[in-house]
């Protein structure tokens, strides 16, 4: 009979406020934040600084990629956020219900940076791809994809007044790009070194790029209206035209302002009203600039002028300078970087800061606040006032401000303790929240003591000292001077009140623990020691407590507990040994080391059962699960894998960690365990009620290794970029193939080849039938849900999201095209799905246009839906201009009774509320109350006046 193993899945991550790989934002109500936690994307309360939502990836292997960019909605009444990851998805969540409404495939590499529009509407994301992809949100599908770039695309900006986008990159150009007629209109070659960031004023009045140059760079942004303008108005005077190449400039270098600062620019946002600017260096500071308007902004460059001409009339210079700032040309050229842009303030923090966020409603008590994200895995938040820069709040409780070291659950399973380099925290297990935060040492082992109730844990520290813990009141009681280096493991002697530590002095110590009555304080004391050869890496205990096991560099050394007498040495190890375990019933060892072997040797007689190899780096941490022999390894791989002690094998490979585990704690039931990673996550790992096999899990790891290795070889060889890009750029397809879309074509190839067989079916019944052949009865495929073929497989188009449609159009073969090609001229005549038949056929097109030309008989098809869609289309158009027109009217109306603009009354009274107007005393007066007629077409009774009184 084969055997069945449960499996463990991840059930929960907590102890991540920030991670440092994507950006943090503000929500339109400036009251939450959205901050990325590795795969997640946490909703915390800026005012009581709690998480109160998590957006969380489904993820049919349990891995999600890290979120590498946030974009929120400018929208104020849209709750929507985009994130993309690290394998270049995009998902578009709502916020409140924590559903992810779309998700958009397109780059092959992380997105670094994701923007919207002013409206909302439309989404534009670059990636590590080179590639930019124009989005479009409320219909879930990509227009069109980007490429010019040479490097990594590094920020995006909308010029919305002139329906123009700009992109900044790693290879030292910006690029205009119009979103119209999509190409590169304009490259900018200013910077000598790579651009990291770019953002526009609310007026769309300047550009600012940050660089790894000393300076940061302004632009003038000159819109299509003004171009208009200031062409008639050269003609008019007479003067030369401007050249196509003045004609096309959108972006005009206005000036530069010197950094003080040698490092790099990471970030440079304006807030909302405009008026501030924040510069973002990749090290500890931000400098906040004041913005001055055009008005002020003139009169400083005027005063500057003037103070000129006076020192060089006092010098005795005969010449004297014109008065620049008379008149409007003058004003232009007088007014410098240094007369709009005025270093207001400089934030630092202390820490590295990793991303910053502008409030869009602060406070009236303060010109703005802002939130930073830092290394340490803390937001902090800063309110910018007229005099002086102040913190008001941290998130910081909620995790540890460096790598988790280690992890020790309680006897019960109730209590969790985590220690890093500055503190130890106190978690519930069951739910991730922290309840205590304890100052320490640098913590390398931790242990919760059973036999105290678990009231009392030991940590002990990298300077050598064991710190007792008070876990109710999450303080420590007391330290003790423990061993002349960094204690490196701590176990419990099994039916004693007792436990051994090991230490990098080379010593052994066997401590006895008791409390003491009146003061309810833990003691310890140490009753024996002994010394070994070299540094004491891990001890562990058998569980009959009748062996100590020692690691010592590359060997296991195992004595009597009794006298301390060598029993056994176990060698074999390459690299020094970082971890074992004994099992439960004291039958086998498992030790891990940094030569990425896991070994399994017998306690009797201390020979090796097996060496097993699957993890890529170094083992940190093995431990058996209770009462069984399964063991439990990570790594700093980052896998955690789970094995069968007796058959040698691999069970499963789990993985959700983003860097190295480094520390791992079983629960005494088995039910669970936690592990803990450089990443600052701890994660809990769950056992499911779910069987698997060994042999269909080691069938499915050998088929997705082959999948990815033959997808990828396919996606340079099919979908590549193999010509080179020209000046003005190239115009791609928005979507790329995936897994899920693959499987998504499969799928419908396969309907689409029922729908054609019936279709056959059902030519060759109506041919026999014609002929005055005697036939049964026509009997029709049970699966096509009794619709003819063309509607059938259109009801099964239709179930294809509209993020997927253009995936899984470019993977048919032309064969397959061409059939639904004909099922679409057949399907055509239905007026309600006439536009998204035509989308069909259109991309279908663009795809196949080459073979299409290449083939004449397609021509009667083509012929055929082009006397089919066009005056369906046609007749849509007219119904949307009617509506559009017939609302123009509304709003005229409306605009006439009412001093209310339409936007704010529909707002505040409903859209079903009728129409109101205004007497002439001034109040209100229900204008429209009755209903359409029956028959009556509702925009015809909208435009008939009312007849009831």
């Amino acid at each position: 009979m084969v055997k069945s193993y449960l499996r463990y899945e991840q059930g929960a991550a907590f102890g991540v406020i920030v991670s440092g790989n994507s950006n943090i934002a503000y929500d339109s109500s400036g009251k939450h934040i959205f901050a990325p936690g590795l795969e997640k994307v946490g909703v915390w309360n800026v005012r009581q600084g709690i998480c109160i939502k998590t957006l969380t990836p489904c993820a049919a292997d349990g891995y999600s990629p890290p979120v590498t960019s946030i974009a929120v909605s400018p929208s104020s009444s849209s709750s929507l956020i985009a994130t993309g990851y690290g394998d270049g998805s995009i998902r578009i969540w709502d916020s409140q219900n924590k559903i992810c409404e779309t998700t958009f495939y397109g780059h092959t590499g992380a997105v670094s940076v994701l923007r919207y529009n002013k409206i909302g509407d439309r989404l534009v994301s670059g990636g590590q791809d080179k590639d930019i992809i124009l989005w479009d949100v409320e219909r879930g599908e990509g227009i069109y994809r980007l490429r010019g770039h040479g490097n990594q695309v590094t920020d995006l900006v909308f010029l919305d007044r002139c329906k123009k986008l700009v992109s900044s990159s790693k290879d030292k150009f910006l690029k205009v790009w119009d979103l119209e007629t999509p190409h590169c209109m304009q490259t900018i070659s200013d910077h000598h070194s790579e651009i990291w960031s770019i953002d526009i004023d609310p007026e769309e009045r300047y550009l600012v790029s940050g660089s790894a140059d000393l300076e940061l760079r302004f632009y003038t942004i000159k819109h299509d209206l003004e171009a208009c303008q200031s062409t008639s108005n050269a003609n008019a005077n007479g003067t030369e035209i401007p050249s196509p190449h003045n004609k096309w400039q959108v972006l005009k270098l206005f000036g530069e302002y010197q950094r003080k600062s040698k490092n790099r620019v990471a970030t440079v946002r304006f807030n909302k009203s405009g008026n501030l600017l924040a510069c973002q260096e990749a090290g500890k500071a931000v400098h906040i600039f004041n913005v001055l308007d055009e008005a002020e902004s003139t009169r400083k460059a005027n005063r500057r002028i003037r103070r000129i001409k006076k020192k060089k009339s006092a010098q005795g210079e005969a010449e004297v300078m014109k008065d620049d700032g008379a008149g409007e040309e003058g004003k232009r050229h007088v007014v410098m970087v240094s007369d709009v842009f005025q270093l207001f303030q400089t934030i630092r923090p202390g820490k590295k800061i990793c991303s910053i966020s502008f409030c869009p409603n602060p406070p009236k008590t303060s010109l703005a606040t802002i939130a930073l994200s830092l290394s340490d895995n803390l937001c902090v938040f800063y309110s910018l006032e007229s005099e002086a820069t102040k913190q008001t709040r941290a998130i910081d409780l909620h995790g540890h401000r460096s790598s988790v070291t280690s992890v020790a659950l309680s006897s019960d399973s109730t209590v969790l303790m985590s220690t890093s380099h500055s503190a130890a925290k106190i978690w519930n297990p069951t739910n991730g929240y922290c309840l205590g935060t304890i100052d320490t040492g640098f913590g390398m082992c931790a242990f919760i003591l059973p036999s105290c109730n678990n009231k009392f844990a030991l940590v002990g520290t990298k300077g050598g000292t064991m710190e007792i813990i008070d876990v109710g009141s999450a303080t420590v009681t007391e330290v003790v001077e423990a061993h002349g280096g960094s204690v490196q493991s701590i176990a419990r002697i099994p039916n004693e009140n007792g436990f051994v530590t090991g230490s990098s002095d080379g010593y052994v110590k066997f401590w006895e623990y008791g409390v003491k009555e009146d003061s309810k304080r833990l003691l310890v004391s140490n009753v024996r020691m002994k010394e070994m050869d070299t540094d004491v890496r891990v001890v562990s205990i058998s569980p009959d407590a009748k062996y100590l096991l020692v690691a010592l560099d590359t060997i296991v050394k195992v004595f009597y507990m009794d006298s301390l007498k060598l029993f056994v040495t176990l060698y074999g190890h390459k690299l020094p040994v970082l971890c074992l375990d004994v099992s439960s019933d004291g039958e086998l060892i498992v030790t891990g080391s940094q030569d990425k072997n896991v070994k399994i040797w017998g306690l009797d007689f201390g020979d090796c059962h097996k060496s097993m190899f699957d993890h890529q780096s170094s083992v940190q941490q093995v431990q058996f699960v209770p009462n069984t022999h399964y063991f439990v390894s990570v790594g700093d791989d980052k896998q955690v894998n789970y094995w069968d002690a007796d058959k040698f094998e691999l069970l499963l490979t789990m993985k959700g960690h983003h860097e190295g585990v480094c520390c791992l704690a079983i629960s005494n039931r088995g039910d669970f365990f936690v592990t803990g990673s450089h990443d600052r996550s701890i994660r809990r790992w769950d056992r499911t009620d779910e069987p698997f096999f060994l042999e269909e899990e080691r069938e499915k790891r050998e088929l997705e290794k082959m999948y990815e290795s033959d997808f990828k070889d396919e996606y340079e060889n099919n979908f590549a970029l193999k010509e080179k890009i020209p000046a003005e750029g190239a115009v791609a397809f928005a979507g790329k193939k995936t897994k899920e879309t693959i499987s998504l074509t499969d799928s419908i190839v396969a309907k689409l080849e029922i729908a054609w067989e019936e279709s056959k079916r059902r030519a060759n019944y109506e041919a026999e039938k014609v002929s005055g052949k005697l036939v049964a009865e026509f009997q029709p495929n049970p699966f096509m849900l009794g619709l003819s073929p063309p509607d059938y497989f259109l009801h099964e188009l239709l179930k294809v999201k509209t993020s997927d449609l253009e995936s899984m159009l470019l993977g048919l073969p032309f064969s397959d095209a061409l059939k639904i090609l004909s099922f679409c001229k057949d399907v055509g005549l239905r007026p309600d799905e006439v536009e998204f038949i035509t989308r069909v056929v259109t991309l279908l097109q663009q795809i196949n246009c080459n073979q299409l030309i290449s083939t004449p008989a397609v021509k009667p098809i083509l012929t055929g839906l082009k006397e089919v869609l066009y005056p369906n289309l046609k007749a849509k158009k007219d119904i949307i201009g009617y509506n559009l027109a017939a609302m123009t009217h509304i709003k005229q109306l409306h605009d006439s009774r009412s001093n209310a603009p339409l936007p704010d009354a529909i707002s505040k009274r409903g859209v079903g509320a009728g129409w109101y107007g205004k007497t002439e005393e001034g109040k209100c007066k229900k204008v429209r109350t009755c209903e359409p007629t029956p028959g009556m077409h509702r925009h015809s009774w909208l435009l008939q006046p009312c007849s009831k009184k």
